[in-house]
């Protein structure tokens, strides 16, 4: 198994990441390294099977096991970050990363500001400090670009209303209406993770992708990767599903001029261009309340928090109590309007 430590040149320790930086950093001696100087030991052309989970750490010699998705880890005896190489070669090779904008400090204090938000959540969810774990993960992704061909036959009506003498008429024109659409969609993001819920990774998008760089392992370096356990063709079918609503309102916005509309014929022939494989950041964070353990999930980037806290009953019902509160005294208002002889 192939291990890469990234040791500073001064002082012999750990390199990691720094998110506000963009740069290596060591934290013993303050040393910074950019990193598109820095020579990629990884050699493209070189695949492996090994599913081997266990390896040396070198820097302490311990024994340490991982599991055969990870790519890079950390020692969990002397803390020495590791990114296992032979995996992120040949066919695992990712093309591109989007790097970690945010520190573990900030995506703390970003998860307890999210948390006092919350407005059905109990209070004491909102005001303890009860994190447990918290993790930055490189999740493996797919990036795809979709071409889309859609065909429509329809049947559309045009309603109109016009008064005449002591009449009032009421026009309908029918159309056959016809469409034929080119969409081409770039970066839809599909996760490769078989680990990762594909709900939360979702509703964590957008990325930035604006901020993609091409991929070198010292981005790794501080942090948790995963390598894809599904490829882009086993994920297209996922994709062709993700684009299908917003294919829909396309079509729909270009025959609003119609009343109504009924389609007789809609063909979509949805075809692969291209699919990148990009690893992205997110903060996987652990959180304990009440004896029980809650996911959450941030962008890495964006700081966008995703996840599902305990509700308060006592909140829930005190807000429908509110609402109904607020109605009663409407209907009150209006009844006392009324009865005043304002209508």
């Amino acid at each position: 198994m192939q291990v890469i430590d990234f040791k500073c040149p001064n002082c012999g320790s750990d390199m990691v990441y720094d998110s506000e930086s963009g740069m290596l950093s060591c934290h013993s001696c303050g040393r910074t390294d950019d990193i598109k100087l820095m020579p990629d030991p990884l050699q493209r052309n070189v695949f492996t099977e090994d599913e081997a989970t266990e390896y040396h750490c070198k820097s302490c010699g311990a024994v340490v096991i991982t599991d055969a998705d990870t790519t890079a880890t950390s020692c969990s005896f002397c803390g020495s970050v590791i990114v296992l190489g032979d995996r992120l070669t040949g066919k695992l090779a990712p093309s591109l990363v989007i790097p970690f904008s945010i520190s573990k400090e900030e995506a703390i204090r970003a998860f307890r500001k999210w948390c006092r938000n919350g407005r059905l959540t109990p209070n004491g969810f909102m005001t303890a400090d009860r994190v447990k774990g918290i993790t930055g993960m490189y999740v493996p992704f797919w990036l795809y670009e979709l071409n889309n061909a859609v065909e429509v036959h329809a049947h559309g009506t045009r309603v109109s209303t016009y008064t005449k003498g002591d009449y009032r008429y009421t026009e309908t024109q029918h159309f056959d209406v016809y469409r034929k659409i080119r969409l081409n969609y770039v970066d839809v993001p599909i996760d490769a993770s078989e680990k990762m819920n594909d709900e939360l990774m979702d509703k964590l998008e957008p990325f930035p992708y604006d901020q993609i760089k091409s991929f070198k392992t010292a981005y790794l370096a501080g942090y948790v990767a995963e390598k894809y356990n599904f490829d882009e063709k086993e994920l297209f079918p996922r994709a062709k599903s993700k684009i299908h609503p917003f294919i829909e309102e396309y079509i729909r916005s270009t025959m609003t001029q119609y009343t109504t509309v009924n389609y007789t014929n809609k063909q979509i022939d949805t075809k692969l261009g291209h699919a990148e494989y990009a690893l992205l950041p997110v903060w996987v964070l652990h959180y304990d309340y009440n004896k029980l353990e809650y996911t959450f999930a941030m962008n890495g980037q964006t700081g966008k928090v995703v996840g599902k806290p305990p509700i308060s009953k006592s909140k829930v019902m005190a807000w429908f109590a509110g609402i109904s509160a607020s109605c009663f005294l409407s209907l009150k208002l209006i009844s006392w309007m009324m009865g005043g002889g304002f209508w």
